[in-house]
C-alpha cells in the first residue's frame, strides 16, 4: 500500500497486487449531493451523467469504443459524500484508462443540446425510482431521519430541479468541487507505482482549489416521523429507520456485527421469525449506514399488504427482545467470523480494493489493512454490544416509511409504533 501527491496536489493511493493481470483505477471527488445549493437539487448525479457524453478530444462513442477496444469498463455513481469515476482494464492498458478518465474529467463539453436530451433520461430514472417499492420506502425512510439535514436531499434531484438545470449552473459546481485537493485517485492490481504516478502526473493536470467543501451535513432530526406512500402495488414495503453512529468508530463495528445477526443474514433474527417461522416476507433485512458524522440502522421487509401491521409489530417485538437480552455469545462469535470471511473474500476483487482505499482517503484522510479491519471486529465484545442498545433499540427517533396499501392500517402502525 502506497500514498502518494501529484504536483497539482491530487492524492494518489494504491495497493500492488502482484500474480493479478488486471488494474482497477477511481477518481473520488467530495462532490454528493450534501454539497450541492438551492436549486443544485441533483446536480451532482447530472454532472455524473453528462461526463460522458463527450469531451474536446472525444465523442461519447468514442469514449465507449476506446474503451471497449481493450476489453475493459468505464462507469461511475453518486452518492451522498461523494462521486466516483471507475474503470478496470488490463494492466497493459492502464496508461489508457487514465487518459480517458482525465478527459472526461478534465475537458468535457457539457453540451447544452446533450443537457437537455439528459434532462429527459434522469427523470425517466426518477421515475423508475418512484416505481420501485423498496427503493421509494427506503429513500422516504431516510429523508425523513435527516429531515432538514443536506443528507435528507434525494441524489436524483426532483423533475423540478433537474429540468431548471443550465449549463452556467453545472459548470458552477464542478469549478467549486472538481478541484485536485478535493480528489483522491486510487488504484489496485498490477502495475508499477513509480510507472502508475509517471502516467498520473502525465494526464490529470487540473490546477486550482475546491470552494464550498466544508459543508456541514449529518445531523440527524430528533423525534419521531412516520411516513405512508399510497402506491397500488401487491406488497406493503416497511422501512424503519433507526440512530446509528459515524463511520469508523468503535460504535459503528458494534452496530455492524449487531445488524449482521439481527438481519444481515439467512440465520438472522428478523429473517428466522419472520420468514422461516412465519412465512410473512420473502425479503427481510436489517444493514448499518454510517457517514463521516452520524449513521442509521435501517430495518426492511415486504409482506402482503394485509399484513402490513402484523409484520411491523413482529420486526419491532423482535427489537425490543433484543434491546432487554441482548446479543448470545454465539450469535457475536458467528457475525465475526460471518463478516472477516465476507472482508476478506472481497479483498481478492481489485475493483472492491480500489473502492475501498479510494473512498477511505477521501473521506476519512486514511484506509485501513486488512489487519487492522479485523483487530477493529474482533475487538468488539458484548459489553461494546450491549452498550449502544439503548440508542439503537428505541423508538424515540425512528423514520418509519410504508409504501403501497396501507392506508386502512396506518392507525394500527402508528401504535404500534408509538
Amino acid at each position: 500500500m502506497f500514498t502518494e501527491k501529484l504536483g497539482n496536489g491530487i492524492r494518489v493511493v494504491g495497493e500492488c497486487m502482484p500474480g493479478y493481470r488486471s488494474v482497477s483505477m477511481g477518481v473520488w471527488i467530495n462532490a454528493g449531493s450534501v454539497y450541492e445549493r438551492g436549486g443544485e437539487c441533483g446536480a451532482a448525479h447530472f454532472i455524473e451523467h453528462m461526463l460522458f457524453k463527450g469531451t474536446g478530444s472525444r465523442s461519447a462513442s468514442r469514449i465507449a469504443e476506446e474503451m471497449d477496444s481493450v476489453g475493459g469498463n468505464l462507469n461511475a455513481f453518486t452518492g451522498k459524500e461523494c462521486t466516483c469515476f471507475y474503470g478496470r482494464v488490463l494492466d497493459r492498458n492502464i496508461s489508457t484508462l487514465a487518459e480517458v478518465l482525465a478527459d472526461i474529467l478534465g475537458d468535457s463539453l457539457l453540451d447544452p443540446a446533450d443537457i437537455e436530451r439528459e434532462k429527459g433520461v434522469v427523470c425517466e430514472e426518477i421515475s423508475m425510482t418512484e416505481d420501485t417499492p423498496e427503493d421509494l420506502v427506503m429513500e422516504t425512510a431516510i429523508s425523513g431521519y435527516y429531515e432538514g439535514d443536506p443528507i435528507a436531499l434525494p441524489i436524483l434531484g426532483t423533475r423540478e430541479s433537474v429540468r431548471a438545470f443550465t449549463r452556467d449552473g453545472l459548470v458552477n459546481y464542478m469549478d467549486r468541487l472538481y478541484r485536485p485537493d478535493n480528489m483522491v485517485i486510487s488504484a489496485a492490481g498490477n502495475f508499477d507505482e513509480r510507472e502508475l504516478v509517471s502516467v498520473l502526473s502525465r494526464f490529470f493536470t487540473t490546477e486550482g482549489c475546491a470552494r464550498g467543501a466544508g459543508v456541514s451535513f449529518g445531523s440527524h432530526t430528533p423525534g419521531k416521523r412516520i411516513r405512508t406512500v399510497k402506491k397500488d402495488v401487491e406488497q406493503a414495503h416497511i422501512a424503519l429507520c433507526l440512530p446509528g453512529f459515524p463511520k469508523d468508530t468503535k460504535e459503528s463495528y458494534a452496530l455492524l456485527l449487531l445488524s449482521n445477526a439481527f438481519g444481515g443474514t439467512m440465520s438472522s433474527r428478523l429473517f428466522q421469525s419472520i420468514r422461516e417461522e412465519s412465512g410473512l416476507a420473502y425479503s427481510v433485512y436489517s444493514y448499518p449506514t454510517a457517514y463521516s458524522a452520524s449513521g442509521f440502522l435501517t430495518l426492511y421487509a415486504g409482506t402482503g399488504s394485509e399484513n402490513a401491521a402484523r409484520v411491523t409489530e413482529m420486526m419491532v417485538k423482535e427489537l425490543f427482545k433484543l434491546r432487554s437480552g441482548g446479543m448470545t455469545h454465539e450469535e457475536l462469535r458467528r457475525s465475526k467470523d460471518q463478516l472477516i470471511s465476507s472482508f476478506l473474500m472481497a479483498q481478492e476483487s481489485t475493483s472492491a480494493r480500489s473502492s475501498a482505499i479510494g473512498r477511505a482517503e477521501l473521506l476519512r484522510g486514511r484506509h485501513l489493512t486488512e489487519d487492522e479491519v479485523i483487530e477493529r471486529i474482533e475487538a468488539v465484545t458484548l459489553d461494546d454490544i450491549a452498550s449502544i442498545l439503548p440508542t439503537v433499540c428505541s423508538l424515540d427517533d425512528i423514520s418509519a416509511a410504508f409504501v403501497g396499501r396501507v392506508g386502512g392500517q396506518e392507525k394500527e402502525l402508528k401504535n404500534i409504533l408509538s
